[in-house]
């Protein structure tokens, strides 16, 4: 289960490893094995969905896996993974 103390967590560890890449997802996936994880840009994104969490140029989104199929979700009670979105320095 996902919690706002995990959230807090997960971004300290992903803003610590800085560039998002598949050695940062087996790190993430291997401290938190029970939780999904997904890197992407921040522009593939909906822009009406504001992130769960922003820390440094990452922001964080929620992933719900309720009624047997993944989306987004702003409700952590919900959550089952996070979604890591590296913004663009512009």
């Amino acid at each position: 289960m996902l919690t706002a103390d995990t959230l807090q967590q997960i971004a300290s560890k992903a803003a610590s490893i800085g560039l998002l890449n598949d050695a940062a997802l087996d790190s993430l996936k291997e401290s938190w094995p029970d939780l999904r994880f997904t890197i992407c840009n921040d522009d593939d994104m909906p822009a009406r969905l504001p992130p769960s969490m922003q820390s440094g140029s990452i922001n964080l989104y929620l992933v719900g896996g309720g009624e047997h199929c993944l989306s987004l979700t702003q409700n952590i009670e919900q959550a089952i993974g996070v979604v890591l979105a590296q913004v663009d320095e512009e």
